[in-house]
This record gives C-alpha cells, sequence and structure tokens, in this order.
C-alpha cells in the first residue's frame, strides 16, 4: 500500500508515528518560510507542514509547485498542531513532511472542489468525476451505499432471496414509454429495457421463491423532472402467500429502521388514508401531512349569494392558514399571482381575514355579509388571527390547484422541515382510470393488480367504481412506491385484460407465458416497489434524486459529461439492419 493512513483519521493519539499519505491537494499556503498543505482524499484532510529549517531543499521545490488537484505521496512525522482547527476530526495534529512525491499533476479544475463551490450546476455534471470529490456529493454517495447495505441486511433478516431480472426483455404498450433496443441477429426485432420487473417478480413466486427482493435499474422513456431521470433504481419486492397487511407491516418495518439506522432518528407509526380521502382532505394522493391547512368544502353556504364565480362553479374549497391575518396585501397578491400562473391555473384567489375582534373582512364583501363569513369559518374551524383562501371550479382541478397553493403556503411558512418526517400508507386506489382519448380503461397501476374482493361484483357492471387491493408509501408529500396484492387466477386476468380493451389475440401475443404459468399452480402474491434514489434524498434531506446518483442525466435526459445520447456511425446501423 502507497499509505498507512488515511487523511481523515489522525488524531494526537497519534502523535510521534511515521506516516504514509496520498491525496489530492486542496489547499497550498505560502508563507515563504513556512508552507502549508491541505491533503484531501476520501476521508477528511489533513494538514501537511514544510520549513526551510527542518524541510530538505528539493521536498520544499516540489511544494511549491503544487498546484490544485495534484495527487501526492507524502511521508513525515504527526506532530502537534499550533493553530489547531477544530471543524475537522484531525484538526489537532499535522504531518511534519519529510518526502513528498507527486504522483501526477492536475490542471486547474474548471471550478473550485470546496463544499460551497463556484461552479454552476451544468459545468459540474460535465466534470461529474470533479464534483464527487466535494464533500457534500460524496457524503450523498456514502449515505446511497449505506442505505443499500441496510436494504439487504434488513431484508435478507427476513428470509428475502436476491435474484437477478433481465435486462433485456420484450415490449408492453401499457404504462409509461420504452427504451428500445435492436437485435442484431434476429432482425427487425426489438428488445425493451424493462419499466419494472414485474412480470418476472410474478414468475418467481410462480416458482417458489417465496420472497424475492432486488436493488434493480429500471428505465423509463419520459418527461424529466429533478425528482426523475430516464434510468433508476428500484428496490423490488414480492412475497407468496400473504394479504395487504403483512406487506404493509414488511415495508413500514424496513422504512423505520433504515431512517434510525441512517440518521438516527424514530420515525413514527404510519398513518393510513384511503386515495377518496386523500384527494378529499389534500387534493394529491401523495399529501405532505407534516402541517394541517387540509381542505373545507364551503360550496353550499358560498353559493346563492350572486357572486357568480362561485355560483358557476362544481366546488367551492377553502383552506384556513393559522395566523395568517398577518400576510399583507403585497403578499397576498403575489399569492394571487401565483395560482394564476402556468403551473397552477386557476383564475384567482379569493381570501377572507379573520380578525381579533370577532369581525371578518374578504376579497368579496360586496356579495358576503359578516354571518355569511362566519359560516366560512366555521367550517374551515378558523378563529382570530387566521385566514381563509378560497378556489372554485370544477372539483378535480379546483382539488389540485388548491394542493399547489397549500404546499407553496407550507413551504412559505416553513412547515415543511426536511429533518421531520411524516409518513402514511396511501389504500384503496381506483383499479381503472377511463381516458377520454382513447374512450377506454387504463390500469391505474398496472394491469396486474387484483381488485379490492368486495368490489368483484362490479368488475362488469360498474369498472369505473372498483378499487385496486393498492397501497403506496408515502412520506413528507413524496411517492416514495407502490405496491399491490396481484392477480393469480388465469380467469381473473384475462376479464381485466379484456376491461382494458385488449383482445384475446393482443393478451396471447404480450402475456401468454404469465397466462401460462399461471395454469401450473400459481400462488397468491403481492409486492411492492420503492424508488431508491427517491428514498435516498428523503433520507439525506434534499429534494433532488440527481444528487444521489453518481452519474445522472441532465434535464433533457443527456449524460453531458461523455455526450450520451449519440449517434451511431453508418456500419453500426448497417450491423443493426437500420437505416
Amino acid at each position: 500500500m502507497l499509505r498507512t493512513h488515511h487523511c481523515g483519521e489522525l488524531r494526537a493519539a497519534h502523535i510521534g508515528q511515521k506516516v504514509n499519505l496520498c491525496g489530492w491537494v486542496s489547499k497550498v499556503r505560502d508563507k515563504g518560510f513556512v508552507l502549508w498543505i491541505d491533503l484531501r482524499d476520501r476521508y477528511g484532510i489533513t494538514q501537511l507542514v514544510l520549513n526551510e529549517e527542518i524541510s530538505n531543499e528539493a521536498s520544499l521545490k516540489i511544494a511549491r509547485s503544487l498546484g490544485r488537484e495534484f495527487v501526492l505521496s507524502v511521508k513525515g512525522e504527526v506532530i502537534e498542531r499550533e493553530s489547531k482547527n477544530d471543524k475537522i476530526p484531525s484538526g489537532a495534529v499535522e504531518i511534519r513532511v519529510e518526502d513528498i512525491e507527486i504522483l501526477n499533476p492536475s490542471k486547474l479544475p474548471p471550478f473550485t472542489i470546496e463544499n460551497d463551490t463556484d461552479g454552476g450546476e451544468d459545468l459540474r455534471m460535465q466534470y461529474r468525476y470533479l464534483d464527487i470529490r466535494r464533500e457534500p456529493v460524496k457524503e450523498k454517495l456514502i449515505l446511497r451505499h449505506k442505505v443499500a447495505q441496510l436494504v439487504r441486511n434488513y431484508l435478507s433478516n427476513e428470509n428475502f432471496i436476491e435474484v437477478e431480472t433481465p435486462v433485456l426483455i420484450k415490449s408492453t404498450p401499457e404504462g409509461a414509454r420504452d427504451f428500445i433496443v435492436p437485435s442484431r441477429l434476429n432482425e427487425n426485432q426489438w428488445y425493451a429495457l424493462p419499466q419494472s420487473p414485474q412480470t418476472f417478480k410474478q414468475l418467481l413466486m410462480v416458482g417458489g421463491m417465496d420472497k424475492y427482493f432486488q436493488i434493480v435499474k429500471c428505465f423509463r422513456d419520459e418527461d424529466l423532472r429533478a425528482d426523475r431521470q430516464p434510468e433508476f433504481t428500484q428496490i423490488d419486492c414480492e412475497m407468496s402467500f400473504v394479504e395487504r397487511e403483512d406487506i404493509l407491516t414488511i415495508f413500514e418495518g424496513m422504512t423505520k429502521h433504515i431512517l434510525k439506522e441512517a440518521r438516527g432518528l424514530d420515525m413514527p407509526k404510519f398513518d393510513r388514508m384511503t386515495y377518496a380521502d386523500a384527494m378529499n382532505l389534500y387534493g394529491s394522493d401523495k399529501p405532505d401531512t407534516r402541517f394541517g391547512m387540509s381542505f373545507n368544502y364551503i360550496t353550499e353556504v358560498a353559493q346563492g349569494k350572486g357572486f357568480g364565480i362561485f355560483d358557476s362553479a362544481e366546488s367551492v374549497i377553502a383552506i384556513n392558514v393559522k395566523d395568517g391575518n398577518s400576510y399583507t396585501r403585497k403578499e397576498i397578491d403575489k399569492l394571487t399571482d401565483f395560482v394564476k400562473s402556468q403551473q397552477v391555473g386557476a383564475k384567482g384567489l379569493i381570501y377572507c381575514r379573520c380578525n381579533e375582534d370577532g369581525s371578518f373582512k374578504s376579497s368579496v364583501d360586496k356579495f358576503y355579509d359578516q354571518d355569511a363569513l362566519d359560516q366560512w369559518a366555521s367550517i374551515c374551524g378558523a378563529e382570530a388571527n387566521d385566514i381563509i383562501f378560497v378556489l372554485s371550479g370544477d372539483k378535480a382541478t379546483t382539488q389540485s390547484q388548491m394542493s399547489e397553493l397549500r404546499l407553496h403556503i407550507g413551504e412559505q411558512r416553513g412547515l415543511r422541515n426536511p429533518d421531520e418526517y411524516k409518513a402514511l400508507w396511501v389504500l384503496d386506489f381506483p383499479l381503472l382510470e377511463y381516458d377520454e382519448d382513447s374512450q377506454r380503461y387504463h390500469a391505474m397501476h398496472h394491469p396486474f393488480t387484483a381488485p379490492l374482493e368486495q368490489d368483484l361484483d362490479k368488475m362488469e357492471s360498474s369498472p369505473g367504481e372498483v378499487r385496486a387491493n393498492a397501497y403506496d408509501m408515502v412520506i413528507n408529500g413524496v411517492e416514495v412506491g407502490g405496491g399491490s396484492i396481484r392477480i393469480f387466477d388465469k380467469d381473473l386476468q384475462s376479464k381485466m385484460f379484456s376491461l382494458l380493451g385488449f383482445s384475446k389475440e393482443d393478451a396471447q401475443a404480450q402475456f401468454g407465458f404469465l397466462m401460462q404459468a399461471f395454469e401450473y399452480g400459481a400462488p397468491p402474491h403481492g409486492g411492492i416497489a420503492l424508488g431508491f434514489d427517491r428514498l435516498c434524498s428523503l433520507i439525506g434531506g434534499t429534494s433532488s434524486i440527481r444528487d444521489y446518483i453518481a452519474f445522472p442525466k441532465n434535464n433533457s435526459g443527456r449524460d453531458v459529461m461523455i455526450d450520451a445520447p449519440s449517434p451511431l456511425n453508418a456500419e453500426q446501423l448497417k450491423d443493426l439492419n437500420i437505416k
């Protein structure tokens, strides 16, 4: 080994020892008669010291030629540091250099390799290998490693078996767009990269594996956001001979275990909420329940007063902001601009102040007297010094708009603390959703989700009312993952395909292998898939999953470091029979 110790491990107990260190030059400070170098590796920083009295001429010459990010090998003695640095673990000591060697020089980096760098995101992604040297990025990748180990240990202790499933699979039209891979050996035929190992993990249950998991790469060719990447990682799991409660118990326990071990935090018991309640109370199937401001429906008391906007609306929805009467008119105007933005799409914002003396002052006083506004306050549970905000329109759109406003106000008022964790299971999703464009039903999760047993009799008569035996894990307003109890009966699966508009021939062509497997003793089974990148970002307290991926893509799905995707040459295209 070129080194006896890492740069972050030396302490006062090592004083007097001779050591060899290797690392990158972080800073050089040359005072003429004495020279200090901060040497950095993955583990930390150690200060090196050379001076004209104790250092040989060759070492001093090399030290004065150093630039940032030069790679060094250093030999010397650990001594007590005169000006101690309590901001780093090794700040009580330094190395009196006896010999120094440049292992590799470095060009001047395009940005400073420091916690608070001067490099923009695009530049840092182009030079990601340099960005990884920075402490914030390095620590996020280490956290990702730790979370992966915790997942593997927890599930292994629960008798899960890790099994790899294929990456080159068959394309299916349901769900998001596939990434397609041409087959050179099978002309004009194509593989797809998996959006999920869904059918394979079900086949593993048919194969008797009983409990499966995999930390697996998945791919979706869809529009990107800060929390989405074209390739992402899932904690993918399946269990046999289970009911919904078994799965919720196992994975609630796993999530609490990870947070405890990774952050030292105790997560409270997960709440449970139906999809219908989540939409009615928060306008979202992934509500952030760290704070209140749930929805209040004031339609009946707000209509019939001559205010046309409310009178013509399907729903009038209000939220109460505690102590919100402190909002200035300018601040309310900014909130109005927010709800009228393209992101939200509302036409305006109505407000009602609840004053200390029990009176009310609203933006629609022309239409509503004090008694009417008192009814608003009563329904909303508003008290003195609160403020009520109101939106109206068709129910689904207004719920969505109010959800955006609620989250925006929660962010403004510091109610969305990233170090506070509030989780819940959202249950009983609709099994199907009707698409007006295609004039047919689509699976809300996927075609293999089982309906709730009590809704089976509605499959043909009222398919839109059938609820799925499905569940999503939501933490701090983020959907971390979801799953369902699966269909394992061939006849029920055939009925599901029929509801989704599959002909018997199409169903056989795409999923015949699964239907055939169900004829050979498929057990009852269910599972879940958790977004590993999202889980890491939540545990780390940041919003973007890119921070926890070693080499992420940008918002256009490009890897700007290696310049991918890129064109193929003519010979490659010819081999693939692509013109």
